[in-house]
């Protein structure tokens, strides 16, 4: 396999921004979007200003475009002639599929198996071979190091490579030219290498900004790393509905440039990750995956540091499976208060279950769905257990609807909306 080992380590200012000249026309320049006073229920910057870079709009709706792009651009005919072959778990796979066909290259990239089937398919339209295997990006990552040296392939690594991360820092000199006086910028982690590149392209120009990384809670090696001084960290798994930065292990690569870049990294659990993507769809119209909101549900949460001069959250991707962004809407609904899962119980007899459908419909309560059981250990002899969906306006209207049944005389459970 060609060029598995070749540019990896820290790319300077300087190739920075030649990848910037190299991407024109090849990428788009995104917008940076300001938030207006009062989005997110909530203003856990005490009133800073907030503003969304929005990658998720970029070709292939995330931002490995740039680094593939700059990548596959240095490569000679030589090195190129047989193709080129990549490990992703999606946005990667998108991004090389689409800069080797703008160049005249082959592309064959492996994912893993369960990755959203719109990347799959997206994938392939870009013109790319696709290989399904393994469960996560290190399996789908061995099996692509062994198709290259089977067939002769360049090896295009997602974050491990010189020319890939500097691709991905010009959005970092992007945010500074839309944002002079910005005080923190707020990225997405993965492997590394989006997060990597940003901090040394803002770094180098303005070495007063914070720099603040997000990985999700059941996948967050990076952090582990970052807070024990960069040691390498294997983590047994890595559960997060955010895909594409569903990782197991942090990277020798990035970490070395994370710690000495990096003002700081946290993390942010399933159910906030869900409430970014709901919160940016209704309030910003932006569609997000799970790994682009990580950075959102971490303003939301209130885990970010106030600076001077307000904060960007990179998006750094949009490319969530229909599905998904189904089970994720209605995981955030619930957990805002605006989907009200209730089990209760009523005598097995006609006639009862109209009094408490009676009860919520004169106080305007949609009933969205309503579930009977009359099997099961926990229910008496002679009851009928009954779950309801209820459609609410917010979490107070929740407490009285709750308060309400109870008054009224019945005994009332909450459950979460995704609970089996």
């Amino acid at each position: 396999m060609k060029g598995r080992d070749d540019g990896r380590g820290e790319p300077s200012a300087a190739r920075i921004e030649q990848a910037r000249r190299t991407l024109a026309g090849l990428a788009r320049h995104t917008p940076v979007i300001p938030i207006a006073d009062g989005s997110f229920r909530a203003t856990p910057l005490h009133g800073a200003p907030v503003w969304l870079k929005a990658e998720n709009l970029q070709l292939t709706g995330s931002f490995k475009i740039r680094g593939a792009c700059n990548r596959l651009a240095g490569l000679d005919a030589g090195k190129g002639a047989k193709g080129v072959v990549a490990a992703s778990a999606g946005n990667h796979a998108q991004g090389v599929a689409l800069a080797a066909t703008r160049l005249g290259m082959s592309s064959t990239i492996v994912m893993p198996v369960e990755t959203p089937l719109i990347k799959v398919d997206r994938t392939k339209s870009f013109g790319a071979e696709v290989i399904l295997h393994g469960d996560t990006f290190e399996d789908a990552y061995q099996e692509a190091c062994r198709v290259g040296e089977e067939r002769g392939l360049t090896f295009v690594h997602a974050y491990e490579d010189r020319e890939v991360i500097a691709g991905q820092g010009t959005i970092g000199l992007e945010i500074l030219e839309s944002l002079p006086e910005i005080g923190a910028v707020v990225v997405p982690v993965g492997g590394g290498g989006l997060i990597s590149g940003i901090a040394l392209a803002i770094k180098s120009r303005a070495p007063k900004v914070k720099v603040i990384g997000v990985q999700a809670k059941g996948a967050a090696p990076a952090v582990r790393s970052f807070e024990s001084g960069g040691a390498p960290v294997h983590l047994d798994r890595a559960e997060t509905i955010a895909d594409a930065i569903r990782f197991k292990n942090s990277s020798e690569v990035t970490m070395p440039i994370i710690r000495r870049h990096v003002d700081g990294m946290v993390e942010v659990t399933e159910e906030e990750i869900a409430g970014a993507v709901v919160a940016l769809m209704e309030e910003t119209k932006l569609v997000s995956e799970g790994a682009g909101a990580v950075g959102v549900a971490a303003l939301m949460s209130g885990r970010l540091p106030v600076e001077k001069g307000g904060a960007c959250v990179v998006i750094s991707g949009g490319n969530i499976d229909l599905n998904m962004t189904a089970r994720v809407i209605e995981q955030g609904l619930s957990r805002s208060g605006r989907y009200l899962v209730l089990r209760t119980s009523i005598p097995d007899r006609p006639g009862r279950l109209f009094p408490l459908l009676s009860h919520l419909a004169d106080r305007r309560i949609n009933v969205m769905d309503v579930r009977h059981n009359r099997a099961g250990w926990r229910i008496p002899l002679g009851q009928v257990e009954v779950e309801l969906l209820l459609e609410t306006r917010n979490a107070d209207h929740a407490s009285e609807i709750i308060e309400g049944l109870r008054v009224a005389g019945y005994a009332v459970e909450r459950r979460s909306a995704d609970a089996g």
